[in-house]
């Protein structure tokens, strides 16, 4: 997409330049430092600046007291030779440094050092002067001389620039990234959305505004496509209804009629209870289809949970459960009293779902119990039961496969599997989560985690579909 390749371009144009100036930057800084640093050792304490110093205050017999002092606030030693190389006079000259010399020791030690110590020379008409420096203060190089000082400031100009560079490339790096993500973060979130089967509608100007158009456009899509299908669910609902409740009617005559055979009442009886399941299997899909591309209002009030489960436990037992099912209530006392905005008729069919779930599961009976806790932050309800449970791999296969379709027996009792689908799409519009816990013989458990916490709703520059 052209305005992605120009926007990357940008900014890698722009990180480009800015390393450019930082090196320019490097280069001209480190020549000012530089030469600034040795512009002080070349002042008038240089060896060119003794030497006219000296060799203008000079003669045959010694010095004046003034070019003495000079030369000794510099720790500087001199001596005057003969054109043969024997000495006129010296001052401060170390024990250890020889006072006659020969042609080849003088063009020896004038290009470099006499004894440790760099001396620079000057001719003159009555000889050759020779000014001496302290040991390690000058590096003599053929003809060029530099301060040792100056030398071994250079690592530490660099590693000061290097600290320097690092700090600007971070701060480069970090508000580039800033605003890299302020851009980007509103099509991230729209396409997580629209990765979740869900359409998002994206405002962003300027340099990503195709994107976000090419976005818009998929949501469009995506969204005449969800509304559709829900369309058609809702449609096929509707129109099986009418002829499977004429089936189920029938069915049910058939099976009171006294008069008829055992074997067809049997069968009969059959044909009406499948068509009770397939109802409720259509009533669950129309239901999960339009909790999925939300088009199923939520009539929220606030409730007490504990209020809604006893009421629904109540109602389970007055309806003639098995007594091959136990099912009983834990509240904790912080979760007694505590409020949950909810659409009542949805939460309590997750109950159920769940709870019918465990009576399915374990027709020799089983255990179920139902408990809340109110952890400040969200509400948490568990079911659980201490029936067969559930292998790794069914358990593996429910979350990743959250709904199916299996068989039973020969005479098709069909478990559809879309309760818990209906039951994590019930959760996830009310904001809350879902988490499956079982073992083999173990039970099973189901906790579902409802927060108590506002929200902070997204960036404007997001906004999800609603209808």
């Amino acid at each position: 997409m052209k305005s992605l390749g120009t926007y990357i371009s940008k900014h890698l144009a722009s990180f480009a330049a800015f390393l450019l100036i930082l090196v320019l930057i490097n280069v001209i800084l480190f020549g000012m430092t530089f030469y600034h640093t040795v512009s002080e050792d070349y002042g008038e304490s240089s060896p060119r600046a003794m030497l006219e110093m000296t060799s203008t205050a000079a003669t045959t017999e010694g010095l004046p007291d003034n070019a003495v002092q000079k030369l000794r606030q510099y720790n500087i030693w001199a001596m005057y030779l003969t054109p043969t190389g024997k000495c006129f006079w010296t001052l401060d000259v170390p024990e250890e440094v020889p006072q006659n010399y020969n042609i080849q020791d003088v063009a020896l030690f004038s290009k470099g050092y006499l004894e440790d110590y760099p001396v620079f020379v000057w001719n003159t008409d009555e000889g050759l002067l020779v000014l001496g420096y302290p040991k390690n203060s000058y590096m003599k190089i053929t003809s060029n001389y530099y301060s040792i000082e100056a030398i071994q400031k250079i690592p530490l100009y660099v590693t000061g620039m290097l600290g320097m560079d690092v700090l600007c490339l971070f701060l480069a790096y970090y508000f580039s990234k800033r605003r890299i993500i302020q851009n980007t973060e509103p099509i991230v979130d729209a396409i997580e959305t629209l990765a979740d089967g869900k359409p998002a509608s994206l405002h962003v100007e300027g340099e990503l505004s195709e994107i976000a158009g090419s976005v818009n456009k998929a949501s469009q899509i995506i969204s005449r496509q969800n509304e559709a299908r829900a369309n058609w669910i809702s449609g096929v609902s509707h129109d099986i209804r009418t002829p499977l409740s004429m089936i189920m009617g029938y069915a049910g005559r058939i099976a009171a009629n006294e008069t008829t055979s055992n074997t067809v009442r049997e069968q009969a009886e059959i044909v009406r209870k499948q068509s009770v399941k397939i109802k409720e299997l259509v009533q669950d899909l129309n239901l999960v289809s339009q909790l999925e591309y939300e088009m199923q209002p939520l009539h929220k009030e606030k409730i007490r949970l504990s209020k809604l489960i006893r009421s629904y436990v109540a109602e389970l037992l007055n309806s003639g459960l098995s007594d091959a099912y136990t099912i009983e209530i834990d509240v904790a006392p912080e979760a007694e009293n505590a409020m949950l905005e909810c659409d009542a008729r949805l939460i309590s069919r997750a109950v159920n779902n769940l709870v019918q779930n465990s009576i399915k599961h374990n027709p020799q009976g089983c255990k179920i119990l139902l408990s809340l806790k109110n952890t400040g932050e969200a509400l948490t309800l568990t079911v659980a039961d201490n029936g067969v449970g559930l292998t790794p791999e069914k358990l593996q296969e429910l979350e990743e496969k959250p709904h199916y379709m299996e068989s039973t027996d020969e005479r098709l009792n069909l478990r559809h599997g879309l309760g818990l689908l209906l039951v994590r799409q019930i959760v996830e519009a009310h904001d809350g989560s879902m988490k499956i816990e079982s073992a083999p013989m173990q039970g099973y458990e189901v906790t579902l985690s409802f927060s108590l916490l506002l929200k902070r709703r997204k960036s404007n520059n997001v906004s999800p579909h609603s209808k």
